[in-house]
């Protein structure tokens, strides 16, 4: 029989796991989105704590000393969920560096918009590629291997058990950041690599025809290019989503090794 009775000694250890729930979706990728309504997040939070609560065993009394130590242990939670939340979003700034790289390799770089979902200045084609990753996030069923992963952190990491190794985490990140450079230029190497021949192209046309306006007409070829390869490369989404994706499992992975 399932019991999903609270009592008032057990009231502090379910607000502890609705804690790192929501802190998790407050930031996590597809459940931290900035155009889900905070209603819907918030009892989608509720939900899955109540169910946590009955699953997480065994449940007890915290022991804390005075209101001090219970805050400590709210901090520690929230914090708890933060990261395992920021591990799989910051993933998505790969998609968002390389559609910066390929602006400014095409000539759309002043064509800034704002995108609602990471509430910044971005490019035009770092937001298409940004929608294009959220829409294979769901079919692939990531976001359910991200809900799961933050539900397997209650196997290692328990409530109020959380042992924060900064090298660790810093290690992580670092690791993280070379990763993005070595993902986002492979994402980026074929509008790259025909801009770059197609510069050389240019310049070889500039000596021998002097008297063409090679910016003018550059200009409108890279255009021209850039779009023809983006359109040409579209298959290439799945295999670039896998390329993040994985990088998403092994930061999360790698952010709670750093956590207990």
């Amino acid at each position: 029989m399932v019991d999903y009775g609270i009592s008032l000694y057990t009231l502090e250890y379910f607000l502890m796991i609705l804690v790192r729930v929501a802190s998790f979706t407050f930031i996590a990728p597809f459940f931290g989105m900035n155009d889900t309504p905070a209603r819907v997040k918030i009892g989608f939070s509720v939900f899955v704590s109540i169910i946590l609560y009955q699953a997480v065993l065994p449940r007890g009394t915290l022991e804390y000393s005075g209101v001090i130590g219970f805050a400590i242990i709210v901090l520690k939670e929230g914090i708890t969920g933060l990261l395992i939340g920021f591990a799989a979003n910051i993933c998505n700034s790969i998609i968002v560096f390389s559609g910066k790289v390929i602006d400014m390799e095409i000539g759309l770089s002043m064509a800034m918009m704002y995108d609602p979902l990471t509430q910044t200045q971005s490019g035009l084609t770092g937001t298409l590629y940004n929608y294009f990753i959220m829409l294979l996030l769901i079919v692939t069923d990531m976001h359910h291997y991200i809900l799961r992963a933050l539900v397997d952190t209650y196997q290692l990491i328990p409530v109020d058990g959380a042992v924060f190794d900064y090298g660790s985490l810093m290690s992580s990140f670092l690791t993280y950041m070379g990763d993005m450079m070595v993902i986002g230029f492979r994402i980026v190497l074929p509008v790259f690599a025909c801009s770059m021949i197609l510069n050389c192209i240019l310049g070889i046309m500039a000596k021998v025809a002097p008297q063409l306006n090679m910016f003018a007409v550059g200009m409108q070829l890279k255009v021209l290019l850039g779009f023809t390869i983006l359109f040409l490369t579209i298959i290439l989404l799945p295999d670039i989503a896998n390329f993040i994706f994985t990088e998403m499992k092994r930061m999360i992975v790698s952010v709670v090794e750093g956590m207990y």
